[in-house]
């Protein structure tokens, strides 16, 4: 059963929202593209973005199982999942913004090494785990049933519309960077919006519960 438009709605604009915040990733893509080249960024990008898949399967196999063991411990998930939402949201609200991207030079590498060396970036990260033990399991409707195939979905989804912004982004570094660095406050407002998200879905759910 495929999700609710609604959900899909929902869903990819808190995701879009999300990805183009000034963060690690994105800020790495864009300084890979103006050090290297618009293909090197893509190929960075690319990997960053398909790393997500592992963290889907794990959030997906995750909710599986702990809908199938107790529906109360699922709810636990979500709460803590809200409560961890919060704290990023008020950490972005509080952000004085201040993004400058680095273009520096360095050594050549390979289309196929730069994918690899995102892919495994992205993969590795126990922040991005986390993220997504907290942020999927928030649209996931539990009496819609399938929840595992729910929160494939969405990884899937999320894994797509990183795609496609990192590739532009990668495409566009030279541009983007430099427009950045010419206005290092230029992402306040993109993490005023990405806090306000997260502190709203948060609270939603705790006020729910």
């Amino acid at each position: 059963m495929l999700i609710a438009p609604e959900q899909f709605f929902a869903f990819l604009a808190a995701a879009l929202l999300i990805t183009v915040s000034p963060g690690p990733d994105n800020l790495m893509v864009l300084g890979v593209g103006m050090s290297r080249g618009r293909r090197q960024g893509m190929a960075f990008g690319f990997g960053c973005a398909l790393g997500c898949l592992s963290h889907t399967v794990l959030a997906a196999l995750g909710v599986s199982a702990l809908i199938k063991a107790s529906p109360l411990a699922f709810g636990g998930l979500k709460l803590a999942g809200g409560l961890y939402l919060v704290w990023l949201g008020i950490g972005a609200l509080r952000s004085r913004g201040g993004v400058r991207v680095d273009g520096s030079t360095s050594p050549d590498e390979s289309l196929g090494k730069l994918f690899a060396k995102g892919l495994f970036a992205n993969s590795i990260n126990p922040k991005v785990v986390l993220f997504f033990l907290s942020f999927l399991p928030q649209f996931v409707v539990a009496e819609r049933g399938g929840a595992s195939w729910q929160t494939a979905q969405l990884g899937l989804i999320f894994t797509a519309q990183a795609c496609v912004l990192f590739g532009l982004l990668g495409y566009f570094s030279g541009a983007v960077g430099a427009w950045l660095n010419r206005r290092p406050r230029a992402g306040l407002w993109l993490d005023r919006m990405a806090g306000t998200i997260f502190v709203g879905l948060g609270v939603r759910l705790i006020v729910a519960r």
